[in-house]
């Protein structure tokens, strides 16, 4: 997560997991290839490892690389998270003075410890954690996000 605006009345948070689509496009196409090669070399079961192979990469792609961006807006007293994949839209709207305070919540993972910027509601219709995005990450600067948005809501 990165920091895309931050003046006195708007703070845009955004993630775009470029790295990952990147990766999960390398091994589709891999598959695909490999399959593709074994097919014009006479093996028919290549054309089942490239449909396969393919096809799970691109379910991959589509259902789980997700761009998050996240919008502060003081005039009108709002914050958004809004997310998008290439088959669906969602946004999430809570509003701006129930919003306490962003944390890092913390995981351990095989690569060490993972983290997420999540925003604490204590009041309200829309009281409880709310992640920024769904998946823990060890990329990126989220405790200066959380720092961040915490500066700006103390702004008020």
């Amino acid at each position: 997560m990165k920091i895309k605006t931050d003046t006195p009345d708007l703070l845009i948070v955004e993630d775009t997991p470029w790295l990952f689509a990147i990766m999960v496009t390398i091994m589709t196409l891999v598959f695909i290839g490999i399959g593709m090669g074994l097919v014009f070399s006479g093996e028919w079961m290549g054309l089942f490892f490239a449909v396969i192979g393919g096809g799970l990469g691109l379910l991959f792609f589509f259902l789980i690389v997700r761009r998050v961006q996240v919008v502060f807006y003081r005039p009108e007293g709002w914050v958004e998270i809004r997310r998008a994949n290439v088959l669906r839209r969602a946004t999430v709207r809570h509003q701006l003075d129930e919003v306490s305070r962003a944390i890092v919540q913390r995981t351990s993972g095989d690569s060490g410890d993972l983290h997420r910027v999540t925003l604490e509601i204590d009041h309200g219709e829309s009281a409880g954690q709310h992640p920024l995005t769904m998946a823990y990450s060890n990329t990126g600067d989220h405790h200066g996000v959380a720092r961040a948005i915490n500066d700006w809501l103390s702004a008020r």
